[in-house]
């Protein structure tokens, strides 16, 4: 089994002449990415078994890999980079990192909102952000929306991490996408008023927060949950247990969704087999690895999922072409500012 070639991204390391050669190369792909799941390893094998082409992998977040491409300039090796959140991805975008692709298959298979309107990058996993409740405490009637959690009803009880952090980034922006930024920012204004304790913690933290009594609502990406219910850890299982799962906005737009994608690198030296490992990403294969391997949502419709993501069954998600969550990331870093959400 052909296993990636791996380095982190901090290594000072000549990459002219190693296994990430600039020279393009029938047999070999080079891959930045800021997904840190053990799981897409087996993305990688499953694409070099295919195609016999060789992955080479190279780790880091979202802005030290930017950095490094946009360093690199044109001698970069890079052909493809993969991150997470549509902020992410545009963010990548405006500093130049990708070129435009175009594909039958790709087209075909991803949903249109899934797809950057100039072919920059694409969505290849879902991420639905959902809304945790106690299950033995809180009535989950009480809440249908993302715009509930700003009701004064629910003053001391709600719990959330971060404006740094890019998912509520995304969240917001989808948020002035749909009420303009004077609703978005009411909005804010009032989970701000709603807070049982100042940001602080990740998304598994909100969930915890909610099992523990500290708050009676929390958001999170869906999938924090699942691993909870797959820990080896018995106490993981029973906070898991303990709270309930709420899809917002059922009754309207529907949930919110952001995505794991990726693009082909502006000067990629091996174009060719970036394309093809797009296009491998939105095969059957793949869709059912990202499903299973970190209980992400398939982007391609009718991809078997997880058991727990199908004992959800469907559900109706917000169909807003994801680059325009990127486009207005700006504007909510300001209205977070100005909500004084920490």
């Amino acid at each position: 089994m052909m296993k990636p070639v791996r380095l982190a991204a901090p290594l000072a390391v000549a990459l002219a002449g190693s296994a990430f050669a600039t020279a393009a190369s029938a047999d070999s792909l080079n891959v930045y990415s800021a997904r840190h799941y053990d799981s897409d390893e087996a993305l990688y094998q499953a694409f070099s078994e295919e195609t016999g082409i060789e992955v080479n992998l190279l780790e880091g977040d979202s802005a030290q890999l930017i950095e490094r491409i946009k360093r690199e300039g044109v001698a970069s090796p890079a052909d493809v980079m993969i991150t997470v959140d549509a902020g992410n991805l545009w963010r990548a975008e405006q500093d130049g990192i990708f070129q435009g692709v175009e594909s039958a298959v790709l087209d075909e298979r991803l949903p249109s909102s899934m797809r950057h309107p100039e072919g920059l990058w694409f969505g290849f996993s879902q991420r639905a952000r959902v809304i945790f409740h106690d299950r033995e405490d809180f009535d989950p009637s009480r809440v249908a929306s993302y715009e509930d959690l700003a009701d004064p009803e629910f003053e001391g009880q709600v719990c959330i991490r971060s404006s740094n952090n890019i998912y509520n980034q995304s969240l917001m922006a989808s948020l002035i996408e749909h009420h303009g930024a004077e609703g978005a920012e009411e909005w804010a204004q009032g989970v701000v008023a709603n807070l049982a304790r100042d940001p602080e913690g990740g998304d598994t933290d909100q969930i915890k927060a909610v099992a523990s009594g500290e708050c009676d609502l929390a958001l999170a990406n869906h999938y924090y949950y699942v691993r909870l219910l797959h820990s080896d850890s018995e106490a993981d299982r029973e906070v898991a247990r303990r709270v309930g799962v709420i899809f917002p906005n059922q009754d309207g737009r529907g949930t919110h969704i952001n995505v794991g994608g990726a693009g082909v690198v502006a000067g990629a030296p091996n174009r060719d087999n970036a394309v093809r490992f797009l296009e491998f990403l939105a095969s059957d294969t793949a869709q059912e690895i990202f499903a299973n391997g970190n209980y992400e949502f398939p982007a391609v419709e009718g991809v078997k999922k997880n058991p727990v993501l199908e004992s959800w069954g469907d559900f109706k998600k917000d169909d807003l072409n994801i680059s325009i969550l990127g486009e207005n990331n700006p504007e909510a870093i300001r209205i977070f500012d100005r909500a004084g959400w920490r």
